[in-house]
């Protein structure tokens, strides 16, 4: 690490106590009901697409420290007028209605309006997890962004949806290491980083159904599968 990106990461911890008092007041009022998992994976967690980024500056799985935590949030959305395509199309457009306040999507590079394949972003908040993304994946159902140097982690998190029986589902999947040995240490040592990112997921979640002028049912499910790097 660079002294640059240290005091880059120094600055981020030093902001990490508004983050947790925004997450606090969120997990004291919530009423959603959360659904969590949490066990030993395998190399069948490793996502099944390649994990080199196209156009340089790609923080890799392989690139990241401590294990690969492969997560999901899901959440089951009725009496919505709109179809899967229309919803990730919604949530491609306003990136920033869905996401919490704390979270706020910056885009680098590309056109203003709906995210596509190739434009690069930087989210911002008070927690480590600032970074660089670039959008590495799109089609009518879904979207994936992947991180870039500098980034506090290393991986790919996808957002998608699907429709069966007058249901929405609407999931946010990751496939993500830490950045570095710091980010190491808050996320996968201390805890407190990967509690603050699934409050921002499940809120995002919860958005997501009233974006799609519906209602959710059931609450969210989240379920993390931690492996051990190198995966065998």
């Amino acid at each position: 690490m660079t002294p640059a990106s240290g005091a880059a990461r120094l600055a981020t911890v030093l902001w990490w106590p508004v983050g947790l008092a925004v997450v606090a007041w969120r997990y004291l009022w919530r009423t959603t009901p959360l659904h969590r998992s949490d066990e030993a994976g395998g190399p069948e967690d490793l996502p099944d697409f390649d994990d080199d980024v196209p156009g340089g500056r790609a923080q890799r799985i392989a690139d990241g420290t401590g294990p690969l935590l492969h997560r999901t949030y899901a959440i089951r959305i009725v009496d919505s007028p709109l179809s899967a395509p229309e919803l990730v199309d919604v949530v491609a457009r306003g990136l920033n209605r869905a996401s919490p306040e704390m979270a706020v999507f910056h885009k680098t590079r590309g056109s203003n309006g709906s995210v596509r394949l190739g434009d690069e972003l930087v989210v911002r908040m008070p927690g480590p997890w600032d970074g660089p993304v670039r959008v590495t994946g799109r089609d009518g159902t879904s979207f994936r962004l992947s991180t870039l140097a500098g980034h506090l982690e290393a991986g790919h998190i996808e957002f998608r949806a699907s429709a069966a029986d007058d249901v929405l589902h609407f999931e946010i999947e990751s496939w993500c290491r830490a950045g570095d040995r710091l980010s190491h240490l808050l996320y996968n040592r201390v805890g407190f980083a990967k509690e603050v990112q699934l409050n921002m997921w499940t809120h995002f979640c919860v958005r997501t159904a009233a974006l799609a002028g519906g209602r959710y049912r059931g609450g969210v499910t989240i379920r993390t599968r931690r492996v051990d790097w190198p995966a065998r």
